[in-house]
């Protein structure tokens, strides 16, 4: 029998689900054998610092660039952890096989430590896991519970029908199209071809997200309803997943899993919406009675660590854990005040996740020169083209009765990002996907990660020109926006 458990494991790429600060956890976690003399603690604290400025200077800088041409910040970010990666700078290394860390940087950091070579290096491959892996992960969990405190539950839950159409039309027409369109054109066996097609239906909800902030429009009836087909969507994708794992694994499927799946998410997502009805008072109650000005943070980081562990205890991702923990206190009378004590986080820590996304990119999988990259990339320019098609279409078949940008829709479902190259991952390491196929998987994470929000900047307008006319306009707010374009 397929063992769920893993499979989530591996999904939430060993998410840390504590937000102490790392540097607290050096003393306890950093242990180098053979070393001589010391410093091992002082080497690893000097590369974490370095690091990290330099993260924030790229993103400084190309966010600025990128705000200046009118386009979401985050792109900024993406580019920076491209430009910071293996395949450039060599400065964020996540993998140990063929690439080196940037030798300049070593022999700076080994020369302000006064420590050995050795050392630097292995206190710099340290931080790189413990610091960054486990930052990035903060600022996932800090992106979607900030993302459900913006969201309303009751427009959730009024759009519903809207984002279930969406979300499965958005799973359905790319993994078809793209299973298909591999084994008739391109000879690929089924099961590589069910992985391929399996790795296209997922939905990057943390970029998507974050673009939605940045122009304004996550609580328009659009955005409302990506949020909630791109939940469904890592929900649907993670039972596809499993299917598509038992059939590599054991060459049937286990039906018991896939049933236990369902169960899990719906009970997750109906006890969210019972929380939400009981838990508010409780929420509001408490932080009232207490005098301590820490109190208001503390619950929230509480509660929304409790609920991603929730949602990881039965089979779920955390990210749905913390979504649901942020649309719980979003209809609190705090949710404004949590918001703006969590904006640290999301400056921080966003910016660490959005960068690390670009630095896992392997741009030598681009290489047209390479004569083994060719097949490669032209199965990952007939999955680009399915990979948008299939999501714009998925965004049409919305149905609504007054105008409503279904372009705009289908285009914030199109990013893959991390989500992609988890099933990219696991394709590979369990020989269910060929270099070749896999490689391509990877450039289609890397184009729809990339053009997304270029595309969701370009139709999804950052003010209304049209109104609700059941609204009045004299007291107009940003929730009452719609942002319709001729894109209708």
């Amino acid at each position: 029998m397929l063992n769920t458990t893993v499979i989530m494991n591996h999904l939430e790429l060993d998410m840390d689900l504590s937000m102490i600060p790392i540097l607290q956890r050096l003393p306890n976690l950093f242990l180098i054998e053979g070393t001589e003399g010391g410093g091992e603690e002082k080497a690893a604290i000097a590369a974490m610092i370095a690091t990290a400025g330099i993260i924030f200077i790229f993103s400084l800088i190309l966010g600025e660039i990128c705000t200046r041409l009118k386009l979401p910040s985050v792109l900024g970010d993406l580019v920076s952890g491209i430009l910071l990666g293996g395949s450039i700078l060599g400065i964020l290394i996540f993998s140990t096989e063929g690439t080196e860390a940037n030798s300049v940087l070593l022999r700076f950091l080994q020369f302000i430590t006064g420590v050995s070579s050795e050392t630097m290096e292995q206190a710099y491959n340290f931080q790189m896991k413990e610091f960054l892996d486990e930052s990035a992960n903060i600022g996932l969990l800090t992106l979607l519970f900030t993302t459900g405190l913006e969201s309303n539950l009751k427009e959730l839950i009024r759009v519903g029908t809207q984002a279930v159409t969406v979300a499965f039309a958005g799973v359905i027409f790319p993994f078809t199209l793209g299973t298909l369109a591999l084994i008739k054109f391109f000879a690929i066996g089924t099961i590589p071809a069910l992985f391929a097609g399996a790795a296209l239906t997922a939905t990057s909800i943390g970029i998507t997200a974050k673009v939605l902030q940045d122009i304004g429009s996550l609580k328009s009836d659009e955005g409302q309803i990506i949020l909630g087909a791109a939940i469904l969507d890592d929900i649907l994708g993670i039972i596809i997943l499993a299917v598509v794992l038992s059939l590599v694994q054991t060459g049937e499927i286990e039906v018991i899993n896939v049933i236990y799946l369902l169960i899990s998410a719906a009970s997750f997502i109906l006890g969210t919406i019972f929380l939400n009805h009981i838990f508010g008072s409780i929420f509001v109650a408490t932080i009232k009675k207490i005098n301590n000005p820490a109190a208001l943070m503390l619950l929230a980081v509480i509660f929304l660590n409790s609920c991603a562990l929730l949602a990881t205890s039965i089979g779920l991702e955390a990210i749905l854990g913390a979504f649901a923990a942020g649309l719980v206190l979003g209809e609190t009378e705090f949710q404004k005040k949590i918001q703006e004590l969590f904006e640290p986080f999301i400056f921080v820590y966003t910016t660490i996740f959005f960068v690390t996304v670009g630095a896992r990119v392997d741009l030598s999988v681009l290489n047209p020169t390479v004569a083994a990259n060719h097949k490669g990339l032209i199965i990952a320019a007939c999955l680009i083209i399915i990979a948008i098609i299939g999501k714009v279409i998925a965004g049409f078949l919305v149905f609504a009765d007054r105008p409503i940008n279904r372009l705009a829709i289908g285009a914030g479902m199109i990013p893959r990002g991390e989500v992609g190259l988890v099933f990219a991952g696991l394709g590979v390491t369990t020989g269910a996907l060929s270099n070749s196929l896999g490689a391509a998987i990877v450039v289609m994470v890397i184009v729809t990660t990339l053009i997304a929000p270029i595309i969701l900047n370009y139709v999804f307008p950052r003010y209304s020109s049209k109104l609700d006319d059941s609204k009045d306009c004299t007291k107009i707010t940003e929730r009452d926006c719609l942002p319709i374009s001729k894109f209708n």
